[in-house]
C-alpha cells in the first residue's frame, strides 16, 4: 500500500470528536468523503470518514466510533495519510508527487527534472532544473503529454518560454 499525504490533524474542534486538518491537497474532493478510510500518524492508524465539512481555512471530519474530544486527542499533530488506490483520478489528473522527479523534453530535448509544483494566485507552475532552472506553467495548452511508465512530459515548442 502506497501513502498519500493529504494533510495535518492540527487541533479538535467542539466538544464531540470533530478535528481540524490543514490540507493543501489539490483533491479534496475526492478524499474527504465519508467512508473514506484515513491513516492517521507514523504508525498509519486506520481510521473512517464519517462526516466532512470546510471551515474557514480547515477540513473538518468526524471520525466512525468518535463522539468525544477525548477519544481524538490523541492524533493532534499528526500526519493524514490516504491509500494512493483510493484516490480516483480522472485523465489527465496527476497527484503531484507522481509528476516530482520526471524529465521535461521538447523536441527530443531533455530540459531537466521537475524539482516542485508552486502555486503562484491559483496557477501552477512546474519548476524544472537542467542546465538552466525553467518556470513552465503546468496546463494542458503547454503540456503536449505526460507518461508515467516512461517518466517523462513533452511540452510544446515555444518561444521565449525558456
Amino acid at each position: 500500500m502506497k501513502y498519500t499525504l493529504i494533510g495535518k490533524l492540527v487541533n479538535t474542534h467542539g466538544l464531540k470528536g470533530e478535528v481540524r486538518i490543514l490540507s493543501d491537497f489539490k483533491y479534496k474532493d475526492r478524499v474527504f468523503i465519508p467512508g473514506m478510510k484515513i491513516y492517521i500518524g507514523k504508525d498509519k492508524i486506520c481510521e473512517e470518514i464519517n462526516t466532512y465539512r470546510h471551515h474557514k481555512i480547515f477540513e473538518m471530519i468526524t471520525m466512525d466510533g468518535y463522539t468525544d474530544i477525548d477519544q481524538v486527542l490523541k492524533y493532534k499533530g499528526d500526519y493524514i495519510f490516504v491509500n494512493k488506490e483510493d484516490i480516483k483520478l480522472n485523465e489527465n489528473e496527476y497527484l503531484d508527487e507522481d509528476i516530482i522527479g520526471l524529465d521535461v523534453y521538447v523536441d527530443d530535448r531533455c530540459l531537466g527534472k521537475v524539482r516542485k509544483i508552486e502555486n503562484h494566485n491559483g496557477n501552477e507552475i512546474l519548476v524544472v532544473n537542467g542546465e538552466k532552472n525553467y518556470l513552465i506553467p503546468y496546463n494542458f495548452d503547454i503540456i503536449l503529454s505526460i507518461n508515467l511508465e516512461k517518466k517523462a512530459i513533452i511540452i510544446q515548442d515555444i518561444p521565449g518560454l525558456y
